[in-house]
């Protein structure tokens, strides 16, 4: 008890400090101005906002069509080597359909490369390193986690925002205009169950109810998981959790109100809205329950085998893909939540793959080229596109993934019979609406993450009770 209320005097006073520096609790900053409030001395300051060679780069790219940025590309990076890290490995997918459209500009033109995927989050360490030299290894970039992305490698000038032409006319602003980063994607996490016993869950308080321990990957792992516990807290979301609660019967919200009662308190001194104190009690129950798991493909192995009677897990949908089914293994066996009629709250969360240009990119020619050609065409996309449960954040292209690969009638065979319904991706529009998806908010999860982050921290994780 000590231990946490030194914990919440420490978080108070933190909250105290932001807002002084920023004047008033509400009050959002762009990256700029953020990294900008950050620096001592005004010199500082203008050597923030001081372009550089990449900066111009990009403000000419900004304005080209993706067959202009190509022919520059062509000038600038033909037989040279394009290095690239992403969290995603189909970044070596997609660089060879890159260089094939290249060739259909210039026959003669060829480019090596190397894409390289960093394991236990150290892209940003990697990133960090290589923007110390002048002139760097890696081009670009495709990274997650919006909070780090943000704190550690945007109000640190360590990596600039390109945003193609095309996809801001397809989105219908300008490329000037736009302000937030880059996503290539928006993936989904969903909560799933195994429905071969008698357990029900159409709520999303049953997943933090009593005797619930859904399968999740650490949230001191993959990062993504904790931005959705901080998005929880957002005004929004924590009004769909109060909304949820109010359907659960009598006998549930009994179990529930101590603990909701309990961070009202806690609520108040963190700063967040009325029903923030739902907020924290599901973040609380999550937290001191969840069993953690390694990896989201081990959560899937394990929710469809008829064994795993009655379990719960949170996880990427686009997991279900690669089920092979068995006698004791199918995608049968496993119920999307949120598919289900009579549910009610979130379904899961959604977090976005963003590309970048790095501040020392050797080619940033080439770099732009390659980020409109895999946001602005199907063909460029479809390295990610193939699968379900990730979606352009391009709508023509999202469009015409759809058309392709009809991620909508996954579980149907060539006979046009639904055999897996879990499989049928009802797609963004759904998940960000009816399937109430949690969506990251870099910003957001960067100005909680001391906060509400250092509240997290003092929760006592299923893991560390055992």
């Amino acid at each position: 008890m000590k231990k946490r209320g030194l914990a919440l005097a420490v978080v108070s006073a933190m909250l105290v400090a932001t807002l002084g520096a920023c004047g008033s609790g509400t009050t959002k900053t762009t990256g700029d101005s953020a990294a900008a409030q950050s620096q001592d001395s005004g010199s500082k300051q203008a050597a923030n906002t001081e372009k550089s060679e990449v900066d111009n780069i990009i403000a000419q790219a900004q304005g080209m069509s993706l067959e202009e940025l190509a022919k520059k590309a062509i000038e600038e990076s033909n037989g040279k080597t394009f290095y690239g890290v992403g969290n995603s490995s189909r970044g070596k997918t997609a660089l060879p359909l890159f260089i094939s459209y290249l060739k259909t500009i210039d026959p003669n033109y060829n480019m090596e490369f190397e894409w390289q995927q960093p394991k236990n989050n150290k892209i940003f360490e990697q990133l960090s390193a290589d923007s110390l030299k002048p002139s760097g290894t890696f081009a670009m970039t495709l990274i997650q986690d919006g909070n780090q992305i943000q704190t550690k490698m945007v109000d640190t000038n360590i990596l600039k925002t390109f945003i193609p032409k095309d996809w801001a006319e397809a989105n219908g602003v300008s490329a000037d205009s736009y302000k937030g980063f880059l996503p290539l994607q928006t993936l989904n996490k969903v909560f799933m169950f195994n429905n071969t016993g008698d357990a029900k869950y159409t709520n999303c308080w049953d997943f933090v109810y009593e005797g619930s321990h859904p399968l999740f990957m650490d949230i001191d792992s993959e990062l993504v998981g904790k931005n959705f516990l901080y998005m929880l807290t957002k005004e929004e979301y924590a009004d769909k959790l109060k909304e949820a609660y109010d359907k659960l019967d009598a006998t549930k919200k009994a179990y529930f109100d101590p603990v909701i009662a309990g961070e009202e308190s806690d609520a108040k001194d963190l700063g967040l809205s009325e029903n923030g104190k739902y907020a924290l009690a599901w973040i609380k129950l999550w937290v001191e329950n969840y069993t953690e798991e390694t990896d989201d493909g081990p959560i899937c192995n394990t929710l469809v085998d008829t064994s795993a009677k009655d379990q719960s897990g949170l996880l990427v949908y686009s997991k279900l893909r690669s089920v092979e089914e068995s006698a004791n293994v199918s995608v049968n066996n496993i119920t999307v939540a949120a598919y289900q009629d009579d549910y009610t709250g979130i379904g899961g969360y959604g977090y976005n793959h963003y590309l970048f240009l790095t501040k020392n990119s050797p080619l940033p020619w080439t770099a732009c080229a390659f980020i409109a050609y895999i946001t602005c065409t199907e063909d460029g996309f479809s390295a990610w596109g193939k699968d379900m449960g990730g979606y352009s954040s391009n709508p023509k292209v999202m469009e015409a993934t759809e058309a392709k690969y009809q991620h909508q009638k996954g579980g149907y065979n060539e006979a046009g019979e639904d055999q897996f319904p879990a499989k049928d991706d009802r797609g963004y529009d759904w998940w960000t609406k009816d399937g109430e998806l949690v969506l990251e908010d870099p910003q957001y999860c960067a100005d909680v993450s001391f906060t509400v982050g250092n509240w997290i921290e003092m929760l006592s994780k299923a893991s560390d009770k055992n």
